[in-house]
């Protein structure tokens, strides 16, 4: 049985120009979204497989069609290599009509996609990747940003700490484009609220052994040891912060990119006190709750911030067609950047000019196992960040577009 957004979702594409469909053409007859992203290596609990299947449910939620057009969802594995996912990103505009590319794990990845997207006027809507690269200098007129950046992983979780007496901090990072953002902007925010940054250190994308990292931060003295990572990396790096005590000696772990896919994988007891920021929590509310069960009845898992985002960014995209009546890229991204968000991700978000979506943002802390109820009761909700706290203004992000 369709839910009760399903069901609205479904009306409003219904309803939403339907003059308009009668003399707009869809191109190829069908509108197709690939859903482009890491299914194998280090992000793959992150978004991956689970990412395509919100993208599915999104897609039968609005009905199956828009104005009379069948929507399809496609998929591929970039394998976090930007050239990779730049040769599908091109077979699927140039050979197979794909009309917008969604997810993009790994902000390289997504800042090549992107970049082809403006080439080919096609649009893209990133929900996995964190760098502010892609509402700052390179921003374009087809790109939008949905889920989260690293600015507002620095505000919630780098503010909560530094409110906490995390006055040093020393950064273990990733060596990519996310990486350099996410330590930039937290770096930033800590000494803008008095901290101080005493040191950091790179290491490369899916590392194994992290004691030579951890050994230089807790050698440095610093209260809060910044993890400016993700997935299986920021994993890997709490369990073995963990077998040498780093916590136990005074230490704080800050994972500054962390989802509730990544903590239930690692384990309450190994998790438990970190402090992270999301976009949405399962638990926060009963709309929330109900969405969460759907989503576990398909995957077997609760979803995170990615996933719900990739419904919200499918389910956006498809009103925004039904009100272009057109999948016309110039005509939908109009609507994309006129359209308020007001759906199970996102209540009163709104698009800037850069494409960044606005919306609250949620600051957690891992429950400790006797506070759990059960399996992915992981969170107590520490603050709700407001969206325009969480992310920069338009004239603060370096983007050139203006309204």
């Amino acid at each position: 049985m369709r839910t009760r957004n399903g069901i609205a979702l479904a009306a409003a594409l219904v309803l939403a120009g339907p003059a308009a469909a009668q003399e707009k053409s869809f191109s190829g007859g069908t509108i197709k979204i690939g859903i482009l992203n890491d299914q194998s290596g280090t992000y793959a609990e992150f978004g991956g497989r689970s990412s395509v299947e919100a993208a599915r449910m999104a897609v039968e939620d609005a009905g199956g069609k828009v104005n009379g057009i069948p929507v399809e969802i496609v998929s591929a594995d970039h394998q976090n290599k930007p050239d990779i996912a730049s040769s599908v990103a091109r077979q699927w505009y140039d050979r197979d009509g794909v009309d917008t590319i969604m997810e993009l794990t790994t902000s390289s990845v997504a800042l090549a996609v992107q970049g082809l997207s403006r080439e080919k006027k096609k649009i893209t809507i990133v929900t996995g990747a964190a760098t502010t690269e892609l509402t700052g200098k390179q921003c374009t007129p087809y790109g939008f940003h949905w889920v989260y950046d690293t600015r507002a992983l620095a505000v919630g979780t780098g503010g909560a700490l530094v409110g906490q007496g995390g006055a040093t901090w020393f950064f273990i990072t990733a060596d990519y484009a996310f990486g350099y953002s996410l330590e930039e902007q937290t770096s930033r925010y800590v000494t803008s609220k008095g901290g101080k940054i005493v040191g950091s250190v790179r290491h490369p994308l899916s590392a194994q052994d992290y004691s030579s990292f951890l050994l230089q931060a807790q050698g440095s003295g610093a209260k809060v040891i910044g993890l400016a990572n993700a997935g299986i990396d920021t994993a890997n790096a709490i369990k073995q912060a963990s077998e040498f005590g780093i916590t136990e000696s005074g230490q704080r772990l800050a994972a500054l990119l962390f989802t509730l896919a990544e903590v239930n994988g690692l384990g309450l007891k190994v998790a438990q006190g970190l402090t992270l920021t999301e976009g949405w929590y399962w638990d926060l509310n009963d709309e929330n709750r109900a969405f969460g069960q759907r989503f576990m009845k398909r995957t077997g898992k609760m979803p995170n911030m990615v996933h719900t985002g990739t419904y919200s960014a499918v389910s956006q995209y498809l009103k925004a067609v039904a009100a272009a009546g057109t999948d016309e890229t110039e005509a939908v991204a109009k609507q994309l950047h006129s359209m308020p968000v007001d759906d199970i991700f996102a209540k009163g978000g709104k698009v800037l000019a850069n494409g960044r979506m606005v919306h609250d943002m949620y600051l957690f802390e891992v429950k400790k196992p006797s506070e759990s109820k059960g399996p992915w009761d992981a969170y107590k909700h520490l603050a709700t960040i407001p969206g325009a706290d969480a992310y920069a203004k338009l004239e603060e992000s370096g983007c050139p577009l203006t309204p």
